[in-house]
């Protein structure tokens, strides 16, 4: 007979585990037993589930780096009695979140998904009951007796995509989410379609699960726009102690050719700054040199972001500064995929 798969929820906070107080209207967080009892139809998984929370579930924009080690430190904790998780977390801050655990969590071989809903679970329209139900048969799904999907990932509205790819993109859509440089891993139907060949498949096999709980925050992200002046971008450039600034450049990694601009940003690298330039289109790839207003950005030896997204750009660089890698290794790693955030 088929052992059953051991699921663990961990609920952070967010909509997903809000129930309205039908007098007053407001949100509250419930606990595990009344999640199960709000779904029946998890009594019919073929999994053991078993629940952890937050001991004060927290709204999302109030997720930090103390929170992701959290986390990463329930997975650890648990990580040889279960055979998959499932992270309950609000959807505002959720990519930044799983491109953070998906550094932390070296050598994972179990799915870690997270999901969350647009609306309550007790709401009639509520997305929350596919969004769990359909993680959690995922994060059940084993082939040969291993785990199917051996990373973290972010399942909304019918797809499961790699977690460190995804951005959201729609505060009011159930489809709240995309991934644009990277098709989704997983989608489900009438069945679950697997796209075995997108999934992350790691060279090194047999390794125990590493998990970095250091985390680096002396990092900035800087948005360029026309019309940015010398003041604001000196004051970004020299905040005290600043390590990693990731620089959302236009197209395809271009930025303005003025003296000032450039003289700016390469004393800031001559001090010792990381500068990583990364697109501000949601889809794309940075190319530096292929347009005259990046070729400059080319020879100063920023670091190239490729095609990985903000979100997984700022959680990376906080992972390699809290890992303490040397300086001059800093953008070769940087530029290197670890957990296949990047071509």
């Amino acid at each position: 007979m088929k052992k059953k798969t051991n699921i663990l929820l961990i609920y952070t906070g967010g909509t997903i585990g809000m129930v309205k107080d039908y007098k007053t209207g407001a949100l509250k967080a419930f606990n595990f037993d009344e999640l199960v009892k709000n779904i029946p139809e998890l009594k019919q998984l073929d999994c053991n589930l078993k629940g952890v929370s937050f001991e004060n579930p927290i709204d999302s924009s109030n997720m930090n780096l103390d929170y992701w080690v959290v986390i990463a430190s329930i997975i650890e904790e648990h990580y040889e009695d279960y055979d998959g998780f499932v992270v309950l977390h609000g959807s505002d801050t959720m990519s930044y979140s799983a491109s953070a655990l998906s550094f932390m969590l070296e050598n994972l071989e179990k799915p870690v998904i997270f999901t969350g809903s647009q609306l309550p679970i007790g709401d009639l329209r509520t997305d929350a009951k596919e969004n769990l139900i359909t993680s959690i048969e995922i994060a059940a799904l084993q082939e040969k007796g291993k785990p199917v999907v051996q990373e973290v990932g972010l399942y909304f509205e019918y797809k499961l995509y790699r977690a460190n790819r995804t951005t959201k993109i729609n505060a009011e859509h159930f489809e709240a989410f995309a991934s644009l440089n990277h098709p989704p891993l997983v989608e489900s139907g009438v069945h679950l379609k697997v796209h075995q060949n997108y999934l992350w498949k790691k060279v090194v096999k047999n390794k125990s699960l590493q998990v970095h709980k250091k985390m680096d925050n002396r990092v900035a992200i800087l948005k360029l726009f026309p019309g940015l002046n010398q003041n604001v971008l000196q004051s970004v450039l020299n905040i005290p102690d600043l390590k990693a600034l990731i620089l959302e450049t236009y197209g395809a990694g271009n930025a303005p050719m003025d003296d000032w601009f450039l003289n700016e940003l390469k004393m800031a690298k001559e001090k010792g700054l990381h500068i990583i330039n990364v697109t501000q289109c949601s889809g794309g790839s940075v190319f530096m040199g292929h347009y005259e207003t990046s070729e400059k950005l080319k020879e100063m030896q920023l670091v190239n972001g490729k095609d990985i997204t903000t979100e997984a750009a700022i959680t990376k660089a906080m992972y390699l500064l809290g890992t303490g890698v040397p300086d001059k290794l800093f953008k070769t790693i940087f530029e290197t995929p670890l957990r296949g955030e990047m071509v």
